[in-house]
């Protein structure tokens, strides 16, 4: 985190003034573009605000954001873009909610604008008059509670007053505009289903995408950009520890998979402690365990999931190979049979590669938000260990540069007395994360649309 300067300490009543860089045009067209883009934010702050809070409390689990994807691509056809739905194709061939809209403004860049749009499966505790009170089923017939805990309704809503503010200052860029809505994020699948239902046949190979996401790391008003690693690989991974099970009262003729999977975890954590180069960042989580059905029974199986995160392969690969290996030492020591081996399972749909910020456009980025935020208001952070799967649209070998900016979600004051109590705010895949709605949105759009207009020059 970063100490706040009282100037940084802003109020949702603050409108921050889009002072565009002037290179693209004389600096009396910049002043009445950038006086349009103001004058028009202001009039729309309360619709977004309205929109962010509509889709906040009506959140869709991954593969199921029918109701976000319409919404997202009825506001974008009335802003004059041509738009496509239902963009994306899983493994099993189901279709995914993608959504592309494109506005061709002349010669020029071509740039793909991204916003994610999936919740998670959390029931949400932060009390807000608009909070979510959604209940579904996830993917293994659990019933649970659904949340926008990562800011995707952030995006979402941020990225219509982008996509406003782009369509009616044309004479400030020129080029095509790719508007992506893109589902599944949180299953890591997203991207790829667009991709695989032929996203740059279809709509042509951009030139550069952005993204940004918002952080409780930073108050809002502000932004961050980082050069080179972004976010981490990962990889997904399923474990079940299978044993002999039997009656509570007779442990003797039993081989116990809770015993055998709390061994698991123990000894996992010597993975990235004891195994792993410190210097190349590693992560292994337990984030799922499951396994029994009454106090009184020992059952035959234990069934976890494991998130694993990492930014070289070569950690990655030390991390796949020791979990398998260290499950494997458990149920040997434990006497399992041969036929009752655990059994792992590299999840490739729910895995995918780090996400590079690209030098050279990361620092085309930090100039149009220093020049549209104001630099105090413009930090540099570390990598984190979170995932994203928008490296995806980068394609391999990263042919096609992209960045990935952060946006500052909290409210100002309530992160000042954090940082000064040496605490964090509730922060993303938590039941009490909560993004400061006008001003977040207000920074998110005049900062994104200043990227875009500085990107989208002849």
């Amino acid at each position: 985190m970063h100490p706040l300067k009282s100037k940084i300490q802003l109020s949702a009543a603050i409108a921050l003034t889009l002072t565009l860089s002037t290179s693209y045009g004389d600096n009396g067209t910049a002043s009445a573009l950038n006086q349009n883009l103001d004058k028009q934010l202001n009039g729309q702050i309360a619709e977004l605000v309205a929109t962010y809070k509509d889709i906040h409390s009506h959140p869709e689990l991954s593969h199921h954001e029918q109701r976000t994807s319409s919404l997202f691509a009825a506001e974008l056809k009335k802003a004059g873009y041509k738009v496509t739905e239902r963009v994306g194709k899983y493994p099993d061939g189901s279709q995914a909610f993608g959504v592309v809209a494109i506005l061709e403004n002349g010669p020029g860049p071509r740039l793909l604008l991204r916003a994610d749009m999936d919740a998670l499966p959390i029931v949400e505790e932060t009390g807000v008059s608009y909070a979510s009170h959604v209940r579904s089923t996830n993917q293994s017939g659990q019933e649970v509670g659904v949340m926008h805990a990562c800011g995707h309704d952030v995006h979402v809503a941020t990225m219509i007053g982008v996509a406003r503010a782009l369509a009616s200052s044309r004479s400030g860029w020129h080029g095509t505009l790719m508007v992506v809505g893109q589902p599944s994020e949180e299953t890591l699948d997203g991207a790829k289903a667009m991709l695989t239902d032929h996203l740059y046949e279809r709509f042509g190979k951009p030139d550069m995408a952005i993204m940004l996401h918002d952080t409780n790391t930073l108050a809002a008003g502000t932004v961050s950009v980082s050069s080179g690693n972004a976010a981490a690989g990962v990889t997904s991974i399923d474990v079940t520890m299978r044993g002999v099970g039997g009656h509570g009262a007779r442990p003797q003729v039993t081989i116990d998979p809770v015993v055998m999977a709390g061994e698991f975890i123990v000894q996992l954590q010597t993975i990235v402690s004891r195994q792993q180069d410190p210097l190349d960042p590693a992560v292994v989580t337990v984030g799922d365990i499951h396994g029994g059905t009454k106090r009184n029974i020992i059952p035959d199986e234990v069934k976890m999931e494991l998130t694993t995160r990492a930014y070289s392969d070569k950690a990655m690969k030390i991390i796949i190979d020791g979990v398998k290996r260290t499950a494997l030492g458990v149920a040997l020591s434990a006497g399992v049979p041969e036929d009752r081996q655990p059994v792992v399972t590299v999840i490739k749909e729910e895995s995918g590669q780090a996400l590079f910020n690209d030098p050279a456009l990361s620092n085309r980025v930090k100039s149009a938000l220093d020049s549209s935020l104001g630099g105090s208001n413009v930090f540099i952070e570390p990598p984190i260990m979170g995932s994203e799967d928008f490296g995806n649209f980068g394609l391999p070998d990263r042919q096609i540069p992209v960045v990935m900016f952060r946006l500052g979600a909290m409210d100002p004051v309530k992160f000042a007395a954090a940082q000064k109590a040496g605490k964090s705010l509730p922060g993303a895949h938590t039941s009490r994360f909560e993004p400061s709605p006008e001003l977040t949105l207000r920074t998110g759009v005049t900062g994104m649309t200043a990227v875009a207009i500085s990107l989208l020059q002849p």
